[in-house]
């Protein structure tokens, strides 16, 4: 790396992994629901329903922005390995352990873990999160 580049990396300020973990952890768990509520909304349009819930706030559109965004994060800037790993771990419907996830895709635990943490990096980077 060109000593101009290591100036230039220096002026940002280091990223603290554990709150981009917990940040894209929640988003994704927040994406499942979204996720949903996409799918029914075009299911009632589909059958010329109107609402049938009561709605107590209005972000019909932001909900549907950030349910595309991420899931164009996940399918634009993941490989297929690490896109496995959020699945898996973060977007299926039970809690599922990390040894579980490593074991079902033939992954040693510092793979898994490696994949993992670059899997988040890059969704948080997609979403300008960091």
């Amino acid at each position: 790396m060109s000593a101009q580049i290591q100036e230039q990396l220096s002026f940002l300020k280091p990223v603290n992994e554990t709150e981009v973990r917990k940040a894209v952890a929640k988003e994704l768990k927040e994406y499942k629901a979204l996720r949903v509520a996409v799918q029914n909304k075009q299911e009632l349009k589909e059958k010329g329903i109107g609402q049938l819930f009561p709605r107590l706030q209005q972000t019909e559109t932001i909900s549907e922005l950030k349910a595309r965004q991420i899931e164009r994060a996940l399918y634009y800037s993941l490989d297929e390995v690490e896109r496995r790993i959020i699945e898996e771990k973060y977007l299926s419907t039970s809690r599922v352990k990390d040894i579980n996830v490593y074991l079902d895709l033939g992954l040693t635990k510092d793979q898994y873990y490696m994949k993992k943490k670059e899997a988040i990096f890059q969704i948080a980077t997609a979403l300008g999160m960091i």
